[in-house]
């Protein structure tokens, strides 16, 4: 029992001397190494939360321009609305859909789009909006003239037939940046939904797809995806299903 005693007393006693040259190990104070490390923690996480704050302060003003500019549309071009063959264009619809991508449901992307521009032939044009509408799908243009919107929607005013077709044009730089868009008319059959990147610098990582680049009609741009059996048969053929069906 007393061998038992003196081996924790010497244990005991070890303890306390490993601790004691613990803190002075080659004349350093280690424990004030470790307050001075607390220290340096703390100043980390007062500056990360800095950094936080700044940047929750930055997307509450990015959210905010993006919301003026929406409003600065709607001022320049609202008030003299130019009239389209069948009916006004609803302009508001039209701005809407150029940052809807911004703050819409993830997921949401088109799965059938065709890029154009309006250096396009009026006639190709309007027919390439009225088809792309009667699909179930939507044209995609890069951006306003000139930075105009009421340029914009004086030229999409002469190829929009009615208010249904209107509904079908968007505008948005992603999409031609996501699917490396360099001429037009395009077409683009995704074989599922995706999400957009919320960022105007960023580019989507998109699904497979089919691609068709030419002056062709839809119907044929679809009829090729379907009978190609690749990545976008199954939403092109619902989509020429629609085209046909709903045909005038």
């Amino acid at each position: 029992m007393r061998f038992l005693f003196a081996g924790l007393a010497a244990l005991t006693g070890l303890a306390g001397l490993t601790a004691l040259l613990a803190q002075t190990v080659d004349g350093l104070d280690l424990e004030a190494v470790k307050r001075r490390a607390a220290e340096m923690q703390a100043d980390a996480e007062a500056f990360a939360e800095h950094v936080r704050n700044r940047g929750d302060a930055h997307r509450g003003e990015a959210e905010e321009l993006r919301v003026e500019g929406m409003e600065t549309l709607r001022e320049l071009a609202g008030t003299d609305l130019p009239a389209g063959a069948s009916g006004p264009i609803d302009f508001d619809e039209l701005v809407s859909g150029a940052g809807a991508n911004a703050s819409g449901p993830r997921g949401q992307a088109p799965q059938l789009i065709v890029f154009a521009s309006l250096s396009m032939p009026e006639a190709s044009l309007k027919r390439l909006i009225a088809d792309t509408a009667r699909a179930r799908g939507v044209v995609v243009f890069r951006g306003f003239p000139d930075n105009s919107a009421r340029k914009f929607t004086a030229a999409i005013a002469k190829v929009v037939e009615d208010e249904t077709a209107g509904a079908s044009v968007g505008i948005d730089p992603r999409l031609f940046r996501a699917f490396d868009v360099r001429a037009v008319p395009t077409y683009v059959a995704v074989s599922s939904d995706f999400d957009l990147c919320d960022g105007f610098a960023c580019k989507t990582q998109v699904p497979p797809f089919d691609r068709l680049v030419g002056n062709v009609t839809l119907d044929y741009a679809l009829s090729a995806f379907a009978e190609g059996r690749g990545p976008g048969a199954a939403v092109a053929g619902v989509a020429l299903a629609n085209l046909r069906r709903n045909e005038p």
